[in-house]
């Protein structure tokens, strides 16, 4: 059964650093486009980074500069760097990744998401 797992989440004093990783597991041929969302309480889910396979990224905003998206083809795996964390920053990290998991099967998943809190 394929899925993303998201590890590294947690409670970090403003102005902190934590590390993101997400793991594709199961019968994966490749990875294409994989990114970070985030879902704060009370509001919708936003796009937080996201990067082609050719390494190729996009971020918000409100991350430019303080968050870095990184992946590892070869492991199916994507890292966030995220630096100089804002109280602003706490909520639910989730990632999401279009595989390959077979000739022509193509989908997109979604990680259960992980918690990151931001408070002094």
């Amino acid at each position: 059964q394929v899925q993303l797992v998201e590890s590294g989440g947690g409670l970090v004093q403003p102005g902190g650093s934590l590390t993101l990783s997400c793991a594709a597991s199961g019968s994966i041929v490749s990875t294409y486009a994989m990114g970070w969302y985030r879902q704060a309480r009370g509001k919708q889910r936003e796009l937080v980074a996201n990067s082609t396979r050719g390494g190729s990224t996009n971020y918000a905003d409100s991350v430019k500069g303080r968050f870095t998206i990184s992946r590892d083809n070869a492991a199916n795996t994507m890292y966030l760097q995220m630096n100089s964390l804002k109280p602003e920053d706490t909520a639910v990290y989730y990632c999401n990744a279009d595989l390959r998991t077979g000739l022509l099967t193509f989908r997109n998943y979604w990680g259960q998401g992980t918690q990151v809190t931001v408070s002094s």
